[in-house]
């Protein structure tokens, strides 16, 4: 938590000055703007003045983003060593209750957004991953604090590994989603200082939808394991458990986000929104659901 700390520290300095480089080219615009207005007209053709350039180095990741994808890495690693020997300490996988899941599963989030870097560079979304992670493992650390405990019975299975690890991963995808479509929604209201830096709002969206569908089929696989499971450990496939019903809501906004965006031209903030919508039903499974309602996944609060 303190390594992420330090990152997020890194990459919101870097947003700092990347504000402050691009809000000096558009004061001498307006100076050199008003400048022209009272001079006399030679016929001489415009000199270009050094604006243009000045904005450039705002769009390149600085050594405040560069310090804090270092520092974020090295957290990472921390953070997968941490799991790993939770994992060893309860002598099974490191996923079976809430403070578990909130490790592994803040991991995977930080791990998509690392190796996201492989396919393409995501260093702008680094203060929302990184202050995400420190949030997270902070208020799993003192809220849902546990000592290693054996299973009980109904998560004796192999399904556990595959379930719930894939149900962290689609977790990873809907996280990154979402950190796309608050900045979508932020640029389309404001697109001065670091913002002119970032992609264009069509294309945070675009990220934003390729993530999001790849989230979506791994929840279906969640939705599916999870009803074989279900059908393993209590004799039946569906029985309108709580749990279940949320990973099924969560999966038909998914579906809805993906089906009004693709045949019904739901783009821009609509999109964004929706998207946003789904992520805040995850958090809600995993917060409310497993704290307040009662029902056989109530192990998952322990």
């Amino acid at each position: 938590m303190a390594v992420y700390t330090l990152a997020f520290v890194a990459y919101a300095v870097d947003v700092a000055r990347r504000s402050a480089a691009t809000a000096v080219p558009e004061e001498a615009r307006e100076l050199v703007g008003a400048g022209a207005s009272g001079a006399p007209a030679t016929g001489a053709p415009a000199r270009p003045t050094a604006s243009a350039p000045a904005t450039a180095p705002a769009g390149r990741p600085g050594r405040g983003a560069r310090i804090g994808f270092a520092l974020i890495v090295i957290a990472w690693a921390l953070h997968l060593g941490g799991a790993v020997m939770r994992g060893l300490a309860a002598g099974r996988v490191p996923w079976a209750n809430m403070y578990e899941f909130a490790l592994t599963g803040v991991a995977v989030i930080v791990g998509v957004f690392v190796l996201s870097r492989l396919w393409r560079d995501l260093n702008f979304l680094g203060v929302f991953i990184s202050g995400l992670a420190t949030v997270f493992l902070g208020v799993a650390t003192v809220n849902f604090y546990v000592t290693p405990t054996p299973l009980p019975p109904a998560l004796q299975s192999y399904w556990l590994v595959i379930h719930v690890f894939v149900a962290t991963l689609a977790t990873g995808f809907f996280a990154l989603g979402s950190g796309l479509s608050v900045l979508q929604l932020i640029k389309e209201r404001r697109s001065s200082g670091f913002l002119r830096a970032l992609p264009s709002t069509v294309q945070l969206e675009d990220l934003a939808y390729r993530v999001g569908v790849i989230g979506f089929i791994f929840w279906t696989f969640t939705l599916i394991a999870g009803a074989i499971w279900a059908e393993h450990a209590w004799g039946r496939y569906w029985g309108w458990d709580t749990k279940e019903v949320w990973t099924f809501v969560i999966w038909v906004i998914y579906a809805g986000y993906i089906h009004a965006r693709a045949t019904r031209g739901w783009r821009g903030s609509r999109s964004a929104w929706l998207q946003l919508v789904g992520f805040a039903a995850i958090i809600f499974n995993y917060s409310v659901v497993n704290l307040f309602f009662k029902g056989l996944h109530a192990y998952s609060g322990l």
